[in-house]
């Protein structure tokens, strides 16, 4: 089995995973999708002079004697502008995001001034402009606001509805199957005899796509058999765009998963990435399908599962390809002395310290160590290629918390 390096790999997977074909959505729908097409102005942002402030609309020459009385000649508010022009002498209250009325070229604090028989008393001298946020200053019309690739979280949603898009162009979700293989696996509900297995990786496989953002559909369980497997491919493969299969990508007489994919027409881009845990993992594609082979292992998955999958993920929803897997570094709390040529991805529990967060490796039993990865906040990359790893030193750390 030819190795790949983690990083090659993900650099082959994301350069693979080009995003999906667009559509259009309602904006209400469009929370956690990308943009595909630039959102772009309707018109000035803001459209008119508006106030930033509570406080009184004035000349700013009319605040230089603090002794004047300025006449108040009427009132501004948001959605109900005054009509009247301040003239040399006179002012007018406005509330914060009201249109600043003609003839006034400044706001002065409502905190800043005095009110006495109906006329106000400037405490303190402003400046032509002051409180005042001009047309166009946050957008002139027809300027890109939002570019492709934008996130639809709440401040771009709120962008999207003031400049007016009740529906916008984004790249939808990937469909994702999870199946899981091997003649020993039952359902959790299921009596297992001794040479049984309850399938614990496809409910976990499918629990961190749905924190995602990636819901996935369960396939249920394939025994080793060849032919079930490759038309339980093909089936999945008409409705879903990536597929996910837990054990059989080994190289032992019952690990079915690359005939398969190849009986199919399908090409494996890798097949073994020099790493600890996760070694066999496969990756192929079917056309513009993608299909990951993950370890029967259930670590050995999750890991490959954060590291490979998530990132192709978020790419095929058209994530740029800088944030589809994120990057941390942190201070190891001990050193480590790596054995063997591959990189090894160790279990990492982080702290928050007054130097910065650090990470203390867990004491794993294996990789089918379930009660372990309950306790991790994700895994430090440790590679051989450089060296042996003191305390304090500085490593990548990969989350997997849905929060980070």
């Amino acid at each position: 089995m030819k190795l790949t390096h983690p990083h090659d790999a993900l650099k082959m997977t994301l350069s693979l995973a080009r995003p999906l074909t667009a559509t259009r959505v309602s904006l209400d729908r469009a929370a956690g999708l990308c943009l595909a097409l630039p959102v772009r102005a309707d018109r000035d942002q803001p459209p008119t002079d508006r106030s930033a402030v509570d406080g009184y609309a004035l000349r700013a020459a009319d605040t230089r004697d603090s002794s004047q009385m300025l006449r108040l000649e009427g009132e501004s508010a948001a959605g109900k502008p005054c009509e009247n022009r301040v003239a040399p002498g006179t002012c007018i209250r406005i509330l914060t995001g009201a249109v600043v009325p003609g003839g006034a070229d400044a706001v002065i604090m409502l905190e800043h001034t005095q009110m006495r028989d109906g006329k106000v008393r400037c405490l303190r001298e402003v400046a032509p402009a002051a409180n005042i946020r001009r047309r166009g200053e946050e957008a002139a019309k027809g300027a890109v606001i939002l570019p492709p690739g934008a996130l639809l979280s709440g401040a771009q949603i709120g962008i999207c509805a003031s400049v007016g898009k009740a529906l916008v162009t984004v790249r939808p979700r990937p469909r994702v199957a999870v199946l899981s293989t091997g003649s020993e696996l039952k359902e959790a509900a299921d009596r297992v005899r001794a040479h049984q297995t309850r399938d614990a990786n496809g409910p976990a496989l499918c629990a961190v796509l749905e924190l995602a953002g990636f819901p996935a559909a369960r396939r249920g369980i394939v025994g080793d058999d060849v032919r079930q497997l490759r038309e339980t491919i093909r089936s999945a493969a008409r409705d879903c765009d990536v597929i996910l299969l837990s054990g059989g990508v080994s190289v032992g007489s019952y690990d079915f998963v690359p005939e398969a994919i190849r009986s199919l027409r399908g090409r494996i881009r890798f097949h073994g990435v020099s790493m600890k845990p996760g070694k066999p993992v496969l990756y192929a594609t079917l056309g513009r399908k993608h299909i990951f082979g993950l370890p029967g292992n259930p670590i050995g998955a999750l890991v490959m599962l954060h590291l490979f999958v998530k990132p192709a993920l978020r790419r095929l929803a058209g994530w740029p390809p800088q944030w589809c897997r994120p990057v941390l570094h942190v201070a190891l709390e001990e050193a480590f002395k790596i054995k063997g040529p591959r990189v090894e991805y160790r279990l990492a529990c982080l702290s928050m310290t007054k130097g910065g967060p650090r990470a203390r490796l867990l004491k794993s039993a294996g990789s089918a160590d379930l009660p372990a990865a309950c306790q991790a906040d994700g895994v430090v990359e440790l590679d051989p290629r450089s060296g042996d790893w003191v305390r304090r030193d500085s490593v990548p750390f990969i989350s997997w918390r849905p929060i980070w």
